[in-house]
């Protein structure tokens, strides 16, 4: 069933705050992100998220200033991550007329893919980081600054699919991307290369360069 986004965003707004008019903040991230932005909304319609209070409490306040988001609004997306498994998003969207995730079963048990993660806000970049391929992990972490953190396989699953489902962009079309989040063999997990064959979550050594391998970073 598509949901029209105007209720949508009515419902998210009345459960916030107790059918009083939310914060000009959301409203305010919105204008200034434009095209990138995912927020409550826009995880409900394209994620069936039925938020908790105690989620909506915790996502009222975006914790970035708007001149922070002027800065990053082109390179950067605004996500309201919301604790779902990567095999329940993978579900989610199965029905979706096109085919959003490569077929693959390898990571169904393994312990990031079953890590929901906690609700909160993200400011996820939308490209590798500059300079980080052809880079081993340890060579890569230099690249990632005081006010930035590696974002976890979930957190980068969500928002890519999302970012995919509200907009149409794709990205990560022709690349990968390592993530904070290990696999059974202690390696990072990557994912990326999202083409019509659907999102790829891999996992690659540590120790390896590769120029289709980058790093993920979000603003914290």
């Amino acid at each position: 069933m598509c949901l029209d986004i105007t209720f949508v965003e009515r419902l998210a707004e009345y459960a916030i705050n107790g059918c009083i008019i939310p914060n000009a903040s959301h409203d305010g991230a919105r204008e200034i992100m434009g095209k990138n932005f995912f927020g409550i909304p826009e995880a409900m319609k394209h994620f069936g998220v039925n938020p908790t209070r105690r989620q909506l409490a915790i996502l009222s306040e975006i914790p970035f200033t708007p001149e922070e988001l002027m800065m990053y609004k082109d390179t950067h997306i605004l996500v309201a991550v919301f604790p779902l498994l990567i095999c329940d998003l993978r579900s989610k969207v199965a029905n979706n007329s096109k085919t959003l995730f490569y077929k693959q079963d390898w990571y169904d048990n393994q312990a990031f893919a079953n890590d929901k993660g906690e609700t909160s806000w993200r400011l996820i970049l939308k490209t590798p980081v500059v300079n980080s391929t052809n880079k081993n992990w340890e060579e890569q972490q230099p690249l990632v600054t005081s006010d930035e953190e590696v974002p976890t396989a979930q957190m980068m699953v969500y928002s890519i699919i999302g970012h995919y489902l509200n907009t149409g962009e794709r990205l990560f079309e022709d690349i990968y991307v390592r993530t904070s989040s290990l696999d059974s063999d202690r390696n990072h997990v990557d994912v990326g290369f999202f083409d019509d064959k659907g999102l790829g979550v891999i996992s690659y050594w540590d120790s390896s360069r590769d120029g289709n391998l980058g790093l993920s970073v979000a603003r914290k």
